[in-house]
């Protein structure tokens, strides 16, 4: 059986099926593989002629032991995707040669996070039901997260669920698409604050014990590793079929704040997918590219932008891809995280900037330049792409200029409907909302405002829910 692990060593080994409901571990780690499933060339090489289930099966399988049958795994994969618009789940379209934007935004709420919560909604449902337990899920979004939770679990018989959003950071539609939902089980918070705000309420919240065990709390943030672990899968998809193209491993460029998006990347390579290099692309809260290019892990304060899903400085699942780097040693990944929230900035060393530089580079784009590369690609190529996929688009220009030879992939993280205003001031172009979100600027919003206080949150949750089970 797969077990998991927390990356600060002090919390007990899981099963799949524990890690999935856990979410953060019990001493403020993340959960991890005890190791990485490995795949071969040749299995990979056979994965370029078969769809998204056939990959996502085998990828996400081997992960989860004998929690989930493999035909039980096969219905869970086909109710996940039955919602998205695209028959390939999570295409890849070609701008120009060696040059590709794979679309992760085909889901039920155009955001890339639908690809690992409709599939974490499936799987919560087949738990909790075969257990007959309730749980209280709390997450925090910059953006996009917080809909596409709600979107998995609204009328859902065995989860309620507390979305935190940072007050007039996220974008309209953003916003809309999470408080407009009418169930029972669903409630909003406007935090105010920044996203690094509610994250860290969120993981106050879990380091509360008392609090954690009388409303069976359950997390759904990329510190799930069940959300990562489904993201894993279009890293395979699309690299397998460029490989099979250019006869060139590909390159990803991934627009990213959280590192979760990225981290997923990682996995994949580990299992054995031939990856020549994670980019990681941020907008001006660039705490990402300072790191990768200085080796200092450094907070400083939140620069609203026009790609606010990026707006973050406490990059969380950097911690998970530290556990590596320093030889899975997770009293040290303790101790240093403990120094970064308590003290203040950390450095790797030469030779772990060495082992960084091995697998990862980065790229940042401003506003402007956001802006600006959203009108170059309308105009070059008729295509209109929202302003994270553009920071992603822009970093990956520049990686492709100086590496000619590199087989690009673009991770387009979010529909341009989402941002219109950004979208209409680069390209005079208004993008229509698709069907599903007909009427959504018009429908009655649902959402309460509250300071960033842990006390006044708890309460709050403890009005709405009682206790979970």
């Amino acid at each position: 059986m797969p077990g998991y692990i927390s990356t600060r060593g002090a919390a007990p080994r899981l099963s799949f099926a524990d890690t999935a409901l856990a979410g953060l571990a019990r001493d403020g780690g993340l959960y991890v593989p005890e190791a990485c499933p490995q795949i071969s060339a040749e299995e990979f090489r056979n994965m370029a002629s078969q769809n998204y289930l056939e990959i996502a099966w085998r990828v996400i399988a081997p992960f989860v032991g004998d929690d989930i049958t493999a035909q039980q795994l096969i219905v869970l994969l086909q109710k996940s995707y039955k919602n998205f618009a695209h028959p390939e789940k999570t295409p890849l379209r070609k701008l120009e040669d060696g040059f590709y934007v794979q679309e992760l935004f085909h889901g039920p709420t155009l955001a890339f996070k639908d690809v690992a919560l409709q599939f974490l909604g499936q799987i919560f449902d087949f738990i909790l039901s075969a257990r007959g337990q309730k749980v209280t899920i709390v997450g925090a979004t910059s953006g996009d997260t917080g809909s596409a939770a709600i979107d998995a679990f609204k009328n859902s018989p065995h989860a309620n669920i507390v979305i935190l959003h940072p007050k007039g950071r996220v974008s309209d539609v953003q916003r809309r698409q999470m408080t407009t939902v009418d169930a029972p089980n669903v409630r909003n918070i406007a935090i105010e604050g920044s996203f690094d705000d509610c994250q860290d309420l969120v993981k106050a919240m879990f380091g509360d014990l008392a609090f954690r065990d009388s409303m069976q709390l359950s997390a759904i943030n990329s510190i799930n590793w069940a959300r990562i672990l489904a993201q894993v899968v279009y890293y395979v998809y699309a690299g397998v079929r460029v490989q099979a193209e250019t006869g060139r491993p590909a390159t990803f460029c991934v627009p990213t704040g959280n590192f979760g998006n990225v981290y997923a990347g990682y996995v994949a390579k580990s299992m054995g997918l031939p990856v020549e290099k994670l980019i990681v692309a941020t907008n001006a809260n660039d705490i990402l590219h300072r790191l990768y290019t200085t080796g200092r892990m450094e907070k400083r304060g939140v620069v609203p932008t026009i790609s606010p899903s990026m707006d973050i400085q406490i990059s969380s699942n950097f911690e998970r891809l530290l556990f590596d780097l320093y030889g899975r040693d997770g009293a040290k990944v303790a101790a240093t995280m403990k120094h970064f929230r308590e003290t203040g900035p950390f450095d790797l060393d030469e030779t772990l900037m060495a082992q960084l530089g091995g697998i990862f580079a980065s790229g940042r784009k401003d506003d402007a330049e956001t802006t600006q590369i959203i009108r170059d690609i309308y105009r070059l190529h008729d295509y209109v792409v929202d302003p994270h996929t553009a920071v992603g688009i822009g970093v990956a220009q520049d990686w492709k200029r100086a590496h000619p030879e590199a087989a690009m992939v673009t991770l387009a993280t979010a529909h341009p409907a989402k941002f219109p205003d950004a979208v209409k001031a680069a390209t005079d172009v208004a993008p229509e909302l698709p069907a599903p979100l007909a009427g959504l600027m018009t429908r009655a919003e649902r959402y309460d405002v509250l300071p960033a206080d842990l006390p006044r949150v708890q309460d709050y949750i403890r009005a709405a829910f009682g206790g979970a089970a």
